[in-house]
């Protein structure tokens, strides 16, 4: 009897040893937020607003043997309508970041990164009468590339250095000479050291905070300076289903603004995790 069990446990072992490891590893966050007030006769008074806003988060992460691909999409679109002053934009995102590493030690890997931003409508700046557009769709959008090296501990936290990285703007006729971009044409060329980092980790029970770091300095225009990006998401988790979020976002970018650029955003409603691990 004690042959039998100890032979179905090797068996048992065996088994678990030859069932084959997830390649492929696809989380995804889908969240869905809408507000609305309406007033009528209020002695205090109010104004009717109406908003709403999207956001999705997939991370696709492939493994297999000394091979690590780990790509990220991040995109979002918010909009709000204010009685009078009608339908505004509040967010407008749209990322996909790429990072490809061939394993050299326990931690290291050789690397290519890819990045593509921008957003998907027109954009106003409401501070002025009357209003003037600041961006538009794929105006202006960028494009970054180059070899590095990855450090990963794991899919929460990892780093990449890539001192050669180059990065294409571009922009249509209507904002030919700005963000970087000579007037009278629509794209411009830099070639720079980027800086890379990602963190997500839990505050506690219920709380999880990431973070996301790029620095860039441009070799071939004044090197001393830094663009900077970073954004803080902090989700707290209700239940199941609902789920408040905290979003943080700084830009540093000269050649978008003189000014250092913030946006914070809240938000309670619906959300969905997609989770999915495929081999082949």
């Amino acid at each position: 009897m004690l042959f039998f069990l100890s032979s179905v446990s090797v068996l048992s072992q065996k088994k678990k040893k030859e069932e084959p490891q997830p390649k492929w590893k696809i989380n995804g966050k889908f969240t869905f937020v809408f507000n609305q007030s309406s007033f009528s006769n209020w002695s205090s008074g109010g104004e009717n607003t109406i908003a709403s806003n999207f956001n999705v988060n997939y991370d696709f992460n492939y493994k297999k043997n000394n091979v690590n691909w780990d790509t990220r999409l991040i995109t979002s679109y918010g909009l709000s309508h204010l009685s009078e002053n009608g339908w505004r934009k509040t967010d407008d995102r749209f990322e996909l970041n790429s990072v490809l590493g061939i394993k050299t030690t326990t931690y290291w890997f050789f690397s290519f990164i890819s990045n593509f931003k921008s957003q998907y409508s027109e954009g106003f700046n409401y501070n002025v009468e009357p209003k003037v557009a600041v961006s538009d769709f794929l105006s202006p959008a960028y494009l970054t590339f180059g070899p590095g090296m990855l450090w990963k501990k794991s899919d929460n936290l990892n780093v990449n250095i890539a001192p050669g990285t180059a990065r294409y703007t571009f922009v249509n006729d209507d904002f030919s000479g700005q963000f970087g971009v000579d007037d009278g044409r629509n794209t411009a060329f830099s070639l720079g050291f980027n800086l890379s980092g990602y963190y997500k980790f839990k505050l506690m029970e219920n709380i999880q905070m990431e973070n996301i770091l790029t620095l860039y300095s441009d070799y071939l225009a004044n090197i001393g300076n830094i663009d900077t990006d970073y954004q803080t998401n902090i989700r707290f988790t209700v239940n199941k289903s609902i789920k408040m979020l905290m979003t943080f976002h700084t830009i540093i970018d000269d050649n978008a603004s003189s000014r250092i650029q913030f946006k914070q955003l809240f938000g309670l409603g619906v959300n969905y995790n997609f989770h999915d691990k495929v081999t082949y």
